[in-house]
């Protein structure tokens, strides 16, 4: 049986150019405005690698439900799903509970998301990698990732509108430089149809415009502009005048001076750990870890991996919850396991408040270029949700990828602002520590 690829879908001429740049390029940049059909072209090319190499392909979204929504159970206008368009003879089976598809030829396609374990798609060794959304993805996942396709000859591609100059600006402004790379970026003015139609028209847009959207909104989503703030992000200002000022730089480690570290804790969350040193107001944020599906055992041995002269350990105020499955807290579990110089930070009473003690803090902030850049990314993205049927933001955070970072800041800034004299008298006092290199506990 003959099957034509693409497959129930004729492409248009902007979609053509991916297509057509298969079999010259392994990474792909696809840009494109609101409504744009992206995914579609997408699923027809992981589709057509599927049958050109065995192996395991990936169709990853910022939210496992966000996966499901958009691509699995998604219908457009003409009634089609997007698993309409896999070649059914092609198919040997189909799990819509993971998702999962598997080709006759033992090829698979599966649709992920970002906010779970990475570790589950790092061992199965992908060869082709679609990043949906990818301005709003954690982009740890690509740093990870990319080694293994590296390895193998693998594909990946990313394809997104616009959101502000995050990670995904820098990727495409990146890519632009870098001849092995495919950049495609279209506006509404460039997507037409094969008789020169537009895909949307000036009017719709205006009318978009009176009603709801703002002209920054309208240009990034149908004229993919970067130039616009995250809509609703909480510190954009403070984050743009921090590179203005040239204190996102590389910050040099002062020997001898104490790491405070500043905690947000998760178990099958993520888990951010936030390194600084402190001289007077000027806090420096020297390091950064995340992780998750860990205990606490692992990030115990990861602060003695790293080597740093400890001072306090700031943990948020769940820590001193007792669990039932142990029938201790975690506090007494990090105490056991060498932890002693450990401060509980007490719950805001308003998540404005801690968002307001953030934006107070951030002047005094410097961070390091290199080994802060992801949580650099996530204060710049940390955002409001938005609310699509009143059409406003409302005044809950968006809980993502970025809500680690953003959240174990929040402690840094409550405990600074609450008494920075304390503070730092704190850090000139007698106590008991863990010598991070051998484990000895010294008095000092």
């Amino acid at each position: 049986m003959k099957i034509e690829l693409p497959y129930k879908i004729v492409l248009r001429p902007y979609q053509s150019d991916v297509w057509n740049m298969f079999d010259k390029f392994k990474r792909f940049v696809m840009v494109r405005h609101r409504r744009a059909g992206k995914d579609k072209v997408s699923l027809q090319l992981l589709i057509r690698g599927a049958f050109e190499r065995v192996g395991v392909y990936y169709y990853v979204f910022p939210e496992y439900a966000q996966g499901r929504k958009i691509f699995w159970d998604w219908i457009d206008k003409d009634g089609f799903r997007n698993i309409d368009h896999l070649p059914k003879a092609m198919v040997a089976s189909m799990n819509e509970h993971e998702m999962k598809i598997t080709f006759v030829n033992w090829s698979i396609i599966q649709v992920v998301g970002t906010d779970r374990k990475i570790d589950n798609v790092v061992g199965t060794n992908p060869v082709w990698v679609v990043f949906s959304e990818y301005s709003i993805q954690n982009p740890t996942w690509w740093n990870l990732i990319r080694p293994i396709l590296n390895e193998n000859w693998g594909w990946a591609m990313f394809i997104y509108t616009p959101r502000g100059k995050n990670h995904w600006w820098d990727l495409c402004d990146m890519a632009k430089r870098n001849d092995k790379w495919f950049v495609s970026i279209k506006t509404v003015d460039d997507t037409t149809d094969w008789e020169g139609k537009r895909v949307l028209w000036q009017n719709q847009i205006d009318d978009e415009l009176e009603s709801w959207m703002t002209q920054d909104l309208v240009d990034q989503e149908y004229y993919c502009s970067f130039e616009a703030s995250i809509q609703g992000a909480y510190y954009s200002i403070q984050m743009r005048e921090a590179r203005e000022s040239n204190r996102i730089t590389k910050i040099p480690i002062e020997e001898g001076l104490e790491v405070n570290t500043y905690w947000d804790l998760g178990v099958d969350d993520s888990t951010a750990i936030r390194f600084t040193q402190q001289i007077g107001k000027e806090v420096r944020m020297i390091d950064y870890y995340e992780n998750n599906w860990e205990g606490l055992a692992f990030y115990v041995e990861l602060l003695k991996k790293k080597g740093y002269f400890y001072g306090m350990h700031y943990l948020p105020h769940d820590v001193e919850v007792v669990e039932l499955g142990t029938g201790k807290s975690r506090y007494q579990t990090l105490k056991e396991l060498g932890i002693w110089n450990i401060k509980t930070v007490p719950r805001p009473r308003l998540k404005e408040h801690a968002i307001d003690a953030v934006r107070r803090m951030l002047k005094y902030c410097w961070f390091d270029e290199v080994r802060c850049e992801l949580g650099v990314e996530a204060l710049k993205s940390y955002h409001k949700v938005y609310d699509e049927k009143r059409k406003a933001f409302s005044k809950v955070p968006k809980h993502d990828w970025s809500s680690h970072w953003a959240d174990a800041f929040s402690y840094l800034a409550i405990m600074v602002e609450k008494d920075l004299t304390t503070v730092v008298k704190e850090t000139k006092a007698r106590r008991t520590f863990m010598n991070p290199l051998t484990g000895e506990m010294i008095t000092r």
